[in-house]
This record gives structure tokens, sequence and C-alpha cells, in this order.
């Protein structure tokens, strides 16, 4: 693709006319169409203000070829809030139910006497690490998105979460070893708990960024 056609191209995305192009830029309408048709090139001053106008780098506007610096803000521009919102709920969605998979694993596997605690455990343990795996992996890779909230308010919102993680997980642990009496092993629970609010102080360190 010539210059000349990467310009056009530019010009139709914005739906922007040759006169409206050649008044922000301080030129003639003809100098825009020469410039499209490949009769005559930008002069150096102007290169800058057609970024600027396209809102594209130097590089992509003369070679074509997009510019690989602020990677993560092209890819912002690409994904929506809502889009990385969804991505990151949907991750959480599938660690959480893995989380219970994995007590209900606990709970189904202790009235099983032939099955060694290790081994209870260990399985218990695969579960749960596949969960934390697959909500590290997810949100880390998701582009940063662009929070203006201050960190003082962040910290407190984070204590909020702690505390009500903190209270569910009690109740739980008392329900689960109560019904089954597995005492022994329901501790394991309270690695569930540290493993949750790490992984939610993860996303909210996400968002702060």
């Amino acid at each position: 693709m010539t210059l000349g056609e990467r310009l056009t191209l530019l010009r139709k995305e914005m739906n922007l006319s040759q006169e409206e192009v050649a008044e922000r830029l301080n030129v003639t309408r003809q100098t825009v169409s020469k410039w499209e048709l490949d009769q005559s090139t930008p002069d150096f001053d102007k290169v800058i203000p057609i970024c600027k106008l396209y809102n594209i780098s130097s590089e992509e506007l003369l070679t074509g070829r997009k510019a690989d610096v602020n990677n993560n803000d092209q890819e912002y521009n690409l994904m929506t809030d809502q889009e990385i919102k969804k991505k990151t709920a949907k991750a959480i969605c599938e660690s959480i139910a893995l989380f219970f998979i994995a007590i209900v694993w606990i709970i189904i596997a202790s009235t099983f006497s032939f099955l060694k605690e290790e081994i209870m455990v260990g399985i218990f343990l695969l579960i749960v690490g596949a969960g934390v795996i697959n909500i590290i992996y997810k949100v880390s890779s998701l582009p940063e998105k662009k929070s203006t909230e201050i960190r003082k308010a962040k910290r407190k919102q984070t204590h909020k979460y702690d505390d009500a993680l903190a209270i569910l997980f009690t109740i739980v642990y008392l329900l689960v070893s109560f019904i089954t009496g597995a005492w022994h092993i329901t501790w394991i629970l309270w690695i569930v708990y540290a493993l949750v609010c790490e992984i939610l102080h993860i996303i909210l360190d996400k968002e702060e960024e």
C-alpha cells in the first residue's frame, strides 16, 4: 500500500472529507488530493500533525507497520472496560467453581474409608492449584485498566473484602467440619481462604494500575 492509499484509508476511517482534512492541517484541498493520489508527499512539518489527526505513529504512517511501543495502551484501546470486566468475571467464576469442586471432593472423599488421606489432600490441592493458575494467568494477561481511584480508598475496599471472606470461610469451615467430622482435613479450607485473598489483591491491584 502506498502512502497516498494509506492517507486515503485513514481519512475514510475517520469519516473526514478532503476539505476537513485540509482545514485541520492548514493546507489546501488540492494538496490533500495530491497526497492521496501519490502526486506529492507531505512536507516534513506536516508529518506530526497528520499523525496526531489520525492518532497513529510516524512509523505506521510512513511504512504501514504499527509500532510495538505502548502495547498495553493499544490493547486497552481495542478492548473496552466492559469486555475486560466480563473476562475478569469469567476467570473468577471458573476458579470459584474449581474451589467448590475441591471442597465437595473433600466432603465426599472423607466418607470413603479406603482412600488414604494423602491422596485426598493431593487431589484437593491439584484442583485448587488449577483454580489459582487459571485466574492468575487470565487476569494478568488482560491489558491494564486505566483507573483514577485513590490508592487509600482501594486499600480500604480490600480490607473490607478480606473481612467478609474471613467471616464466610469461618462459617463454611465450621459447617463442613461439623457435618463431616473431618476436622483433621477441613483445615485445608484456610489454604483456600489465603489463595482467594491473594487473587482478590491481584485483581484490585490490576485495577489500581
